[in-house]
């Protein structure tokens, strides 16, 4: 590496010490990707011959491992293992992640296609692996596409099997992970007039028209347009914090640009 700048240089060991690749895999993603890291990233983990570095005999042990005894699929204490060996928190935001990357239909269930398959496209084929993903994972929360795809697949993941609108406390506990990563400043008083106005399921409209609300209206709501096409529980929770003087009280918060 001795041709390449210092900053081209320590990409390169950054690369190389999230993804355990080799110095000359991780010098032709970047170079691929115009030098940035991220773009790297996503160089290094599409590439259809990574499958091939992953070894399908130890893909097949690590679902057995955490597969559950009586049926063919990872369960609820299977993830929980999972969680224990990766040294995550269950209830950390990066499980989401994970579960986006495999496909996953459920929460808190993996089938061996949706586990086996999603490791595969990670070049993930051990718990060491596994665990070096981890941050590239979570770097993928702050790329604007990404977090817009990951929050639109939470709806689907988190609903119960065979209905078509998400539980509101379920929801609730979304909405609470998901914008404490990017810090929308009128969470909390959506999630509280939700229950006090709404009590209702959430359909996947009001799901989704909620991160555009997030990410264009102003917290102080001096952009809001009364004659938007926003979903009426939008415009009723506008109208909530009008009643309540909840507006005059919220200021700008610069992470909100995170969102955009």
């Amino acid at each position: 590496m001795h041709k390449l700048s210092r900053g081209h240089r320590d990409k390169v060991h950054q690369f190389m010490a999230i993804t355990g690749t080799s110095e000359k895999v991780a010098h032709q993603a970047l170079k691929a990707s115009d030098w940035h890291l991220e773009g790297a990233f996503d160089v290094f983990y599409s590439q259809p011959q990574i499958k091939a570095f992953t070894d399908s005999r130890h893909l097949e042990e690590l679902y057995n491992r955490y597969k559950d005894p009586y049926v063919d699929m990872i369960l609820a204490d299977g993830i929980s293992l999972l969680c224990n060996d990766l040294q995550v928190d269950p209830q950390d935001i990066v499980m989401l992640v994970v579960s986006w990357h495999m496909k996953a239909n459920t929460m808190c269930e993996f089938s061996k296609q949706e586990f086996i398959g999603g490791l595969q496209a990670l070049g993930i084929d051990s718990l060491e692996r596994f665990r070096e993903r981890i941050p590239y994972m979570n770097s993928e929360l702050k790329d604007e596409q990404k977090f817009r795809e990951i929050y639109n697949f939470a709806f689907g993941w988190a609903k119960e099997k065979g209905q078509k609108s998400l539980a509101l406390d379920t929801a609730i506990g979304m909405w609470q992970l998901l914008f404490a990563e990017k810090q929308w400043p009128l969470v909390d008083h959506w999630c509280q007039f939700l229950q006090a106005r709404h009590n209702k399921a959430i359909s996947r409209d009001t799901w989704s028209q909620l991160l555009e609300f997030a990410r264009t209206v102003e917290p102080t709501l001096s952009n809001y347009d009364a004659e938007g096409a926003w979903p009426y529980l939008i415009d009723e929770f506008v109208e909530y914090l009008n009643e309540n003087g909840i507006v005059q009280t919220v200021q700008p918060n610069n992470d909100l640009n995170q969102i955009r």
